[in-house]
């Protein structure tokens, strides 16, 4: 096989896990934490073992819409904290980010977040709170490496800048859970009190020296 032909192969391959992924996310938006993977097959039009064929099993099926997902929200989150506006603007913009992610795609949010026992018979769901930490603790370092580029914690930054990053996110995770399950205020407010928290320390700190700022 030469390599016109590999690659060739490769890049269908990679259109056709594309499209799997994005039956899935259909399937996700309508069913939330119950989708199942004979649903997820039967909106793609396959039989459920081509779809393990692509994924292995639910946990690699589950782990490639994770990624999927905490790519466009980390990037989202990203283009929050760049935006060219004073800090606290930007460190509310990024709350809001996260919040109106969950809020816009709450079905998409419980799958991620939340195990399900409901199931159809011989294909119970996905087992999805096993998987939600590690989501949770990429966020975490991907925020500390952005504290840490950014802002002087002097003496022991990185540490501080990973104690911050998974605070931080656990704060959202935790208060943007209770407050779509309840709706207790606006979404304008929480950001505003959140932000509130999180504005001693993170105004009294300088942007580092040759970094993009904050």
């Amino acid at each position: 096989m030469d390599t016109t032909q590999r690659t060739d192969q490769q890049r269908s391959a990679e259109r056709r896990r594309r499209e799997l992924l994005e039956a899935a996310d259909r399937v996700v938006l309508r069913d939330g934490p119950g989708a199942s993977m004979n649903a997820i097959a039967a909106e793609a039009g396959i039989t459920k073992p081509i779809l393990y064929r692509h994924f292995g099993d639910k946990g690699g099926l589950y782990a490639a819409l994770a990624k999927r997902h905490t790519d466009a929200l980390l990037g989202s989150l990203r283009a929050a904290l760049d935006a060219p506006a004073e800090r606290r603007e930007r460190v509310e913009a990024t709350l809001d980010t996260y919040l109106a992610a969950i809020e816009s795609h709450p079905q998409v949010y419980r799958f991620l977040m939340h195990p399900t026992e409901v199931g159809q018979p011989g294909d119970p769901g996905f087992d999805v709170g096993k998987h939600s930490a590690p989501l949770l603790r990429r966020m975490g370092e991907e925020l500390a490496e952005v504290i840490e580029e950014r802002v002087d914690l002097g003496p022991g930054s990185q540490q501080l800048a990973r104690v911050w990053g998974h605070g931080i996110v656990g704060m959202m995770h935790a208060a943007g859970d209770w407050w779509l399950g309840e709706r207790p205020c606006s979404r304008a407010e929480l950001v505003r009190s959140l932000a509130d928290l999180l504005w001693g320390r993170l105004a009294a700190a300088g942007d580092r020296v040759g970094g993009p700022g904050f």
